[in-house]
């Protein structure tokens, strides 16, 4: 799905049962009210574990009133694809469908894409480096800002649609991922990141 260029949820650490907590359940809390969340993964196991976990809803049992229930929450779907190695050679990929029907894409394209993005953004990603993010409030900072970047600031060129009548020049109407999804109707810039008020209640 175009959308799913957004990232919509991460967090960092060891790969633990915790780390996959942490994602699924912002997943869920920023898209809630979205029917058929659709998620592409390896074959982790965590990952189908907690998705069930965080994806159920409560329904009345029918035995008592009051009485309710934990039912799986309805459309949710989880593809795994599985890489099979012999040492260091890839013999084959197991798609599975772990819960509900198959992704169309049943490959994560997309985030190796954006990994690659960010390697280019962040010098503590890459190879043979002396800029690294010795500490983990560095590491977020930095990733966070990555982050909105992709999300807010740059155009995708998959994401650009064809205006009517060229305009300045222009054919297409360049969007970031959150233009798709509605949270703003322009690329925001750097300028306007570092003025925006926050406002807490």
């Amino acid at each position: 799905h175009r959308a799913s260029r957004f990232v919509v949820a991460w967090a960092s650490g060891p790969r633990e049962e915790t780390l996959a907590q942490n994602v699924v359940a912002m997943t869920r809390q920023r898209t809630k009210g979205q029917v058929g969340i659709p998620y592409v993964s390896d074959g982790w196991e965590p990952y189908e574990t907690t998705i069930k976990a965080v994806y159920r809803d409560r329904a009345p049992s029918g035995i008592r009133p009051g009485w309710d229930i934990l039912r799986p929450t309805e459309g949710i779907r989880l593809t795994q694809a599985v890489k099979h190695r012999k040492g260091r050679r890839l013999e084959r990929v197991e798609v599975r469908a772990t819960m509900g029907e198959p992704v169309e894409q049943p490959y994560a394209v997309h985030l190796e894409r954006l990994n690659g993005t960010l390697r280019d953004r962040l010098n503590c990603l890459t190879r043979k480096t002396h800029g690294f993010a010795k500490a983990g409030d560095t590491w977020d900072a930095l990733f966070s800002l990555a982050l909105f970047e992709h999300n807010w600031l740059c155009p995708h060129i998959a994401l650009r649609v064809r205006l009517p009548e060229p305009q300045n020049g222009r054919r297409y109407d360049q969007r970031p991922p959150a233009m798709v999804l509605s949270l703003t109707d322009h690329p925001w810039s750097w300028q306007e990141f570092l003025l925006f008020r926050v406002y807490q209640c």
